[in-house]
């Protein structure tokens, strides 16, 4: 048996705000934004550059319960992990983007590891994992 996490959907206020950050301050990929006119919705795809596994769905809060938990998907936790072949390279580029980073980079046994917000305040790892980690086998 084969399967696969295809899509997370990420809560967002607005579909144009969401995609501008992710395509504009991440260098995400717009892989696809279609109306649904039977629900009144986009469907809404971004993909980090070059990647071929999971992707963000952005869905927009349409009810007041999801809008409670635009920018606290994960109660505070880091939510979500964005693996890059060259840490300071991508670190560098969003510290210039301004991407606030809520701790600095540091090493780790597994690789190296900084944790950002994106523009609602969810938490995101930045991270490269070291030559060897099961990880980055999985991921070549």
């Amino acid at each position: 048996m084969k399967q696969n996490i295809v899509h997370i959907a990420l809560v967002v206020n607005d579909y144009d705000e969401a995609i501008d950050f992710y395509t504009q301050k991440l260098n995400f990929v717009l892989v696809e934004d279609t109306y649904q006119a039977e629900q009144d919705k986009r469907w809404v795809i971004v993909s980090p550059p070059g990647s071929t596994g999971t992707t963000l769905l952005l869905a927009k809060a349409s009810k007041p319960i999801q809008e409670k938990f635009i920018g606290d998907q994960a109660g505070g936790r880091v939510f979500l992990f964005l693996n890059t072949d060259d840490f300071d390279r991508d670190y560098q580029e969003m510290l210039a983007k301004g991407i606030e980073f809520v701790r600095e980079p540091k090493a780790a046994d597994y690789g190296t590891v900084a944790v950002f917000k994106d523009l609602y305040g969810n938490l995101w790892d930045l991270v490269q994992f070291t030559d060897g980690h099961l990880m980055q086998e999985r991921m070549q």
